[in-house]
């Protein structure tokens, strides 16, 4: 089984709607397994986005142009409402439904149950537009999602690259996209850090699994340009992502041609 593998990396993830632009007519995955933007990204693929159509969104997304600070009042709480952000979530969810409870490809994504710092993997058809805020809710910065009476925090969190759920679900061939190469700023991989030696979650990927892996050299900008969206930003990260897929397009190919 073949695998498109999303990672985690806020607004970055307009690297990915690129990526996915320049391959999408070369690649055809049996699972997309995304955490964090990665599952943004990956359940319009999933549903059946056209590239051009993914893209529109990423050059459009003005709700994370401009957040409005609050005063967390617990520390499940963050600084930052987003509520607009959680209705173009919601609408880019329903708008991928295609009539049924189930995307066209089958699709996995990567939560983190907080109170247990453990990762959690959800399926097409477990999934609700709730989940997908819950993703992408960084601590700190964004409310943390209960939901089903559990906490939900960033699926990013303890590991960025979702590999090991694909694994874990069958594949044994994948393609990653990865915008995230390590957190964004000191503070960030101090934090990070700290969760994952403190969780009992340590990701596996099984040695035989057959990987190509796409990433831009560097951090594609600071971290603050990981959480607030900027056309121009968002338009060089798409370009960016298609230009370096592009030249790796014909490897794709002759490496996931189907059986």
């Amino acid at each position: 089984m073949t695998a498109l593998v999303l990672s985690a990396g806020g607004i970055f993830g307009a690297y990915q709607a690129g990526a996915w632009k320049a391959i999408a007519d070369v690649f055809e995955p049996d699972l997309i397994v995304g955490a964090s933007i990665g599952a943004i990204n990956g359940w319009a693929i999933a549903g059946g986005s056209h590239p051009d159509a993914l893209i529109e969104r990423w050059l459009n997304l003005d709700a994370a142009a401009h957040y409005r600070w609050k005063f967390p009042r617990t520390p499940l709480h963050g600084v930052f409402d987003t509520t607009p952000l959680q209705a173009v979530i919601r609408d880019l969810y329903e708008s991928f439904q295609l009539g049924t409870n189930q995307p066209k490809t089958n699709f996995a994504m990567v939560l983190t149950d907080l109170m247990k710092l453990r990762p959690v993997i959800l399926r097409g058809s477990q999934v609700s537009w709730q989940h997908l805020v819950a993703t992408t809710a960084i601590i700190g910065f964004f409310d943390q999602v209960r939901l089903d009476g559990r906490i939900y925090s960033d699926g990013g969190l303890l590991s960025a690259v979702p590999l090991w759920a694909a694994a874990e679900l069958g594949a044994t061939r994948a393609l990653v996209i990865d915008v995230l190469p390590v957190p964004p700023g000191n503070i960030a991989r101090a934090f990070v850090g700290a969760m994952r030696m403190l969780s009992p979650f340590r990701a596996h990927v099984p040695p035989g699994l057959e990987v190509i892996r796409l990433a831009p050299p560097a951090l594609l900008g600071t971290p603050l340009e990981a959480i607030y969206w900027t056309r121009p930003n968002a338009a060089a990260w798409i370009r960016a992502g298609q230009e370096q897929a592009s030249a790796i397009k014909h490897s794709i190919a002759n490496c996931f041609e189907r059986e």
